[in-house]
């Protein structure tokens, strides 16, 4: 007889998280609050050197805010009573109200107003991978995809004209499209855009200016459509200063959440008097685009852990190799192997332990663990490693060097 009882997704998050031991929920610390076990912390790691380094690269400016601000910095930039609900209790200190920050554009813009700008300095992309904290109601809560604490890849660009938002925008969706595809996610399949608007009628919802919405919805209209992107509207999700495209996918029990979004902002200058100086010597007001590449690394770790069901392609691999030897009298020369790795940073485990050598290869393979690298009589007279794919393919007998040749490659590679 078949159960009627809903069985979990052998690819959840949650599930696999548990097995691969990625991240562990502790009531002691907190509902919504994850701890990241080493392996776990590696993957956030690797996510973020890589969007780091490609952001720099593609001229953003990486700055460092603090995690908690005067309250008057929310009541100014209108988060405070607008997100009130979701966000912490202010905090007294000295006789004066502070809070844990549920988002960096106040910081960002503060750090702006530090001194006068050019025209010539514009665009300015502000980027930082920042803690942030949301009160999400407990029904709410699920594994690494709604939780309270969260690192957000966050950037906010400063520009000169709406002409050069608009090329910021497409430059903020060509950067995110990038990442999907080295993610391994596929426009169309695994993501798709949603046009989020505001409703002109829901003055307490949305910062009151309608001819700014909508200026600002046709401008992310016609930038999708020339892209020939295609994408769904959806009423009512802006975010309270201005539309935005947002980047939707499903999780393997199809409920859908937004990992990456863009956004307009017609709100902020005016709140925040963003301006630079002109060609012509006299203030001029600034646009401001927000923008997330990878989205919260929470968020998307959740998401990749169930596209690939845990077997993570190697660069993002918490181990990438396994040494395998098949005696106790081949465990000196696994330590040299595994030294060797080491040495260059790979991501390598020796198993020590008694085990039959089928045991030991299906232990790997049950920890998703790209590459086996054997090691018996053969392999040790000769400075060799038989070595074989997670997935089952070729085994062969390989050089220390050619092994590491190979690696090397793969990984930076991001295959």
């Amino acid at each position: 007889m078949v159960s009627d009882e809903k069985q979990p997704n052998e690819n959840d998050h949650k599930k696999l998280g548990k097995e691969l031991g990625l991240f562990y929920v502790s009531d002691l610390v907190g509902k919504g609050l994850p701890l990241f076990t080493a392996k776990g912390a590696t993957i956030r790691r690797e996510l973020e050197r890589f969007i780091v380094d490609e952001e720099i690269r593609r001229g953003y400016e990486h700055v460092s805010t603090p995690d908690i601000a005067k309250l008057d910095l929310y009541i100014k930039s209108g988060h405070y009573p607008h997100y009130e609900d979701s966000m912490y209790a202010p905090i007294e200190i000295d006789d004066e109200k502070f809070m844990l920050r549920p988002m960096t554009c106040p910081h960002h813009f503060a750090l702006y107003l530090s001194r006068p700008h050019s025209y010539r300095e514009l665009p300015i992309r502000m980027a930082e991978v920042a803690r942030l904290y949301r009160y999400e109601q407990s029904g709410e809560l699920m594994g690494l995809l709604r939780v309270r604490s969260f690192c957000l890849a966050d950037a906010h660009i400063i520009c000169a004209s709406e002409e050069q938002a608009g090329q910021e925008i497409e430059g903020a969706l060509d950067l995110i499209e990038y990442v999907a595809g080295v993610l391994g996610l596929e426009y169309g399949k695994n993501y798709h855009y949603r046009l989020s608007l505001g409703d002109r009628s829901n003055t307490e919802k949305y910062y009151k200016n309608d001819s700014a919405w909508e200026k600002g919805e046709a401008l992310l209209r016609a930038l999708l459509k020339k892209r020939k992107s295609n994408f769904v509207e959806g009423l009512n999700e802006a975010a309270f200063y201005g539309p935005k495209i947002d980047v939707q996918m499903k999780n393997v029990n199809g409920k859908e959440d937004t990992a990456f979004t863009v956004q307009y902002d017609f709100c902020m200058p005016d709140r925040f008097d963003l301006s630079y100086v002109g060609e012509d010597g006299t203030p001029k007001k600034a646009f401001v685009v927000h923008r997330s590449s990878i989205g919260a690394l929470e968020r998307i770790m959740a998401f990749l852990i169930e596209h690939y069901g845990g077997a993570f392609p190697l660069w993002l691999a918490p181990v990438q190799i396994a040494i395998l030897p098949i005696g106790e009298k081949h465990r000196a020369y696994a330590k040299e192997v595994f030294d060797t790795l080491k040495q260059v940073g790979i991501r390598v485990e020796v198993d020590t332990s008694d085990e039959t050598l089928g045991k030991k290869v299906r232990n790997a393979k049950m920890q998703k663990v790209p590459y086996v690298a054997v090691i018996g009589d053969k392999e040790m007279a000769e400075s060799s490693v038989a070595l074989e794919k997670r997935d089952g393919g070729e085994k062969i007998v390989v050089s220390l060097g050619d092994m590491l040749k190979r690696l090397e490659e793969e990984i930076a590679g991001r295959k």
